[in-house]
Formats: C-alpha cells, sequence, structure tokens
C-alpha cells in the first residue's frame, strides 16, 4: 500500500510532510505534491505532518478523491523530488478546504 496526496493539496502545497519522508517519495509540481508509489514504504510519517488533512492511504482515499491513486502515480515520474520544506504559497490558506479544485492542478 501507499499513501496518496489528494485534492486539497492543490494550490495549498504545505511541504511540512516531505522533511519527514525517508525514502524520498515525493515530487513536486507547480501547485501540488505526489506520492510516488514506487518508493513509499508506508511508513505513515507524511500523514499527520500534513497541516491540511490531504495525505491519506491508498485505501482510505475519500469517495470521489479515487483519481488520485493513478494521479500521484503518473505526476511523480515526471516531476522532481523534493526532500526540503519550502515556504508555503502566499494565498495557501486561502485555498485550504476548497472543494474541486482539480481543474486547478497545474503540471
Amino acid at each position: 500500500m501507499t499513501f496518496v496526496v489528494i485534492d486539497n493539496c492543490i494550490k495549498c502545497k504545505y511541504t511540512d510532510c516531505v522533511e519527514v519522508c525517508p525514502v524520498d517519495a515525493f515530487h513536486e509540481g507547480p501547485n501540488f505534491l505526489a506520492i510516488d508509489p514506487d518508493e513509499c514504504i508506508d511508513c505513515t510519517l507524511c500523514e499527520p505532518e500534513c497541516p491540511i488533512n490531504a495525505i491519506y492511504p491508498e485505501d482510505d482515499v475519500p469517495a470521489g478523491q479515487e483519481a488520485f491513486v493513478a494521479l500521484n502515480a503518473e505526476l511523480a515520474k515526471s516531476w522532481p523530488v523534493i526532500t526540503e520544506r519550502k515556504d508555503n504559497p502566499a494565498d495557501a490558506k486561502d485555498w485550504e478546504g476548497k472543494p474541486d479544485k482539480l481543474k486547478l492542478l497545474q503540471r
């Protein structure tokens, strides 16, 4: 099993989670993070670090967010690894909890 970043991360992109990942499974895009399922070792360290609850075990992804399982795998292949925390986007708080942000995902 792997962990999955879902919709709520889009345009928030808090990076608290990347520093605790022991295997460098996180990949960074312009406004979203993705977890590489081939690298993730299911250690559970990242999930509690996410301040907006945007990381779930693959088997517990909320209803309506299932497409993010495949999307994480796809995006992780082309985005660079991120291992260090970065400053949050200036408007991250404005985007927390907003629904249906998939259309705002930048590749």
